[in-house]
């Protein structure tokens, strides 16, 4: 019989954390204030990501019983049918909980759904499967966006909220692809030009990030925390990715993607502080402890 640790391990609980600051970085960037329809957004996204893992490691069964028997499928903890089947109703739990958001949430969530089943089950070995992953985080920022918008003629329409959701989508779906670049040799290691790309494009995204005008000037409270938050982000990534760089090994790999996901909430925290949203980046602040203590006990890769 399966324990709760067992599907702790399937869904990688400890990346979860990673997926709230998605819909909140999105409700900053729509210009409004994130509300009931943010949350629902937000489950939206942890039921999709949940359901990602466990597709994940249902169409890698056999991958994995080669190179990673310890896993929960190929070590005989969870039974493939029973993946699937919470794949099957986590995404169907996502689709629905977008709904009572609004009717361009659902749609976004649609499509952001085909995307991850698209990936685990024909992109992810694909020369397109870190463009497809990238583009999975994209549209979950732009969930968060569209959800939190209100349609009432007022010029905060879901389509001002898409257009204005693009840059910081953009600058997520970019270190989603490098970390997912670099994912892909995990098993093998022996590709530091994969963790030297992915540790340049942490620099990038960590300037265009901290970067901005503020009419406050450079020593203004947003500014300050913009900056602070995107100097987070680099240290989060970018010391793992450079050990990679260094020695190549499996586990300095491995390391490097577990450091890339979590810098994903600092990351989501100073796209969310340069959109001018100061609290919803300090709440997000708050989980960078926790997915940490998580990580150490149930890995996120």
């Amino acid at each position: 019989m399966s324990s709760p640790r067992d599907w702790a391990e399937l869904l990688r609980v400890s990346a979860l954390f990673t997926v709230p600051g998605d819909a909140l970085a999105g409700a900053a960037a729509s210009g409004l204030r994130p509300g009931a329809r943010t949350a629902f957004a937000a489950g939206a996204s942890l039921c999709l990501y949940g359901a990602g893992m466990a597709l994940n490691d249902w169409a890698d069964r056999e991958e994995d019983a080669a190179e990673r028997p310890e896993r929960p499928l190929p070590s005989g903890r969870i039974a493939p049918a029973r993946a699937l089947a919470a794949a099957a109703g986590l995404t169907a739990a996502g689709i629905g909980l977008s709904l009572a958001a609004g009717r361009p949430a659902a749609l976004t969530t649609t499509a952001l759904a085909g995307t991850v089943w698209a990936y685990d089950l024909r992109l992810k070995h694909s020369p397109a499967g870190p463009a497809a992953m990238a583009t999975a985080r994209g549209l979950d920022l732009i969930l968060g966006a569209v959800a939190t918008a209100a349609v009432q003629g007022d010029g905060h329409g879901p389509g001002r909220a898409v257009r204005r959701a693009l840059p910081p989508a953009a600058a997520l779906g970019a270190h989603t692809y490098a970390v997912t670049a670099v994912s892909r040799c995990e098993t093998r290691g022996g590709a530091p030009g994969r963790s030297l790309a992915a540790l340049a494009a942490t620099a990038v995204i960590g300037a265009l990030a901290a970067g901005g005008r503020d009419r406050r000037g450079s020593g203004s409270p947003r500014a300050l925390a913009r900056a602070a938050l995107a100097g987070a982000y680099v240290a989060t990534a970018a010391r793992p990715f450079l050990h990679a760089v260094l020695n190549p090994s499996p586990p300095l790999t491995q390391r490097a993607v577990g450091g890339g996901i979590r810098a994903m909430i600092p990351l989501q925290a100073a796209l969310a502080a340069r959109s001018g949203s100061l609290v919803p980046a300090t709440l997000l602040t708050g989980l960078v402890p926790v997915a940490r203590r998580l990580a150490r006990k149930v890995s996120p890769t």
